[in-house]
């Protein structure tokens, strides 16, 4: 599982070499990323390319020494990477191409540990689904004024001024996917009473974002951080629990 969290990290450099080299143009036209080193011109498209064949290089050599599923999948989540970019020129949903894109880990990490993808992976996938609709609309706030000059298309501008609501409902959605995850998954009690916490400070964050304040998208997309983390600590309980007091005193619920 190690070697899959360096491969997971260098393909998320992947993708972001891959959107760079497609939206270098258009990052030179919005103000918050015409300082990006493509934009900006401080590296070239071939110095991109030769290191976006390492990345890749690497993480192939990597892939390979996973499962069958997970190598599949793997070739899948290239063509994902590569179209993701040119998303936001053809459609108002690139936040959902992109939460398809960058949760594929959720899979693919299953998928390493026991070489198949079940019910459990699917809805951990589908959460994640929902949470990057939620953070990525709010990100893209930051840029609407800009992104509608220029033609580049998001659910910020498709939302309007109703975007607090699907924001909401993609947190809602997520949130409840999670812990119909962790029933299926038999988590204990430790986990599911934790869960409350990522909670409150997704209600904290919709309390707190202003969609037409950029420096306070841009703290609120950032504070999706600590709500992962929330998240990875309720997660983690059940197996801290079982392992300092043992499976006879840890109930599980289960469908």
């Amino acid at each position: 599982m190690f070697l899959f969290l360096i491969g997971a990290i260098l393909m998320r450099g992947a993708g972001c070499i891959v959107n760079d080299m497609w939206d270098r143009e258009l990052d030179g036209e919005v103000e918050r990323t015409r300082t990006r080193p493509l934009a900006s011109g401080q590296i070239s498209m071939i110095q991109a390319g030769a290191l976006l064949f390492v990345v890749l290089f690497i993480g192939f050599i990597i892939l390979v020494q996973t499962s069958g599923t997970a190598i599949w999948l793997g070739i899948l989540s290239l063509f994902l990477i590569g179209s993701y970019p040119y998303m936001k020129r053809i459609t108002w949903w690139p936040q959902a191409f992109l939460g398809l894109t960058f949760n594929f880990s959720a899979l693919m990490g299953f998928a390493t540990a026991t070489n198949r993808v079940d019910a459990e992976s699917l809805l951990l996938y589908a959460s994640c689904f929902f949470w990057t609709l939620a953070y990525d609309t709010i990100y893209a706030h930051q840029d609407k004024k800009d992104d509608e000059m220029i033609g580049i298309k998001s659910t910020a501008l498709l939302f309007g001024n109703r975007s607090p609501f699907w924001v909401s409902l993609f947190y809602g959605l997520s949130f409840g996917l999670l812990v119909v995850t962790l029933l299926y998954a038999g988590a204990g009690y430790a986990s599911l009473a934790l869960l409350f916490l990522p909670a409150l400070y997704g209600l904290k964050i919709l309390r707190e974002w202003d969609m037409d304040d950029p420096e306070n998208s841009l703290d609120m997309f950032k504070a999706n951080k600590n709500y992962g983390l929330l998240i990875l600590l309720a997660i983690s309980a059940h197996s801290l629990w079982e392992e300092v007091l043992g499976p006879f005193v840890t109930p599980h619920i289960s469908f």
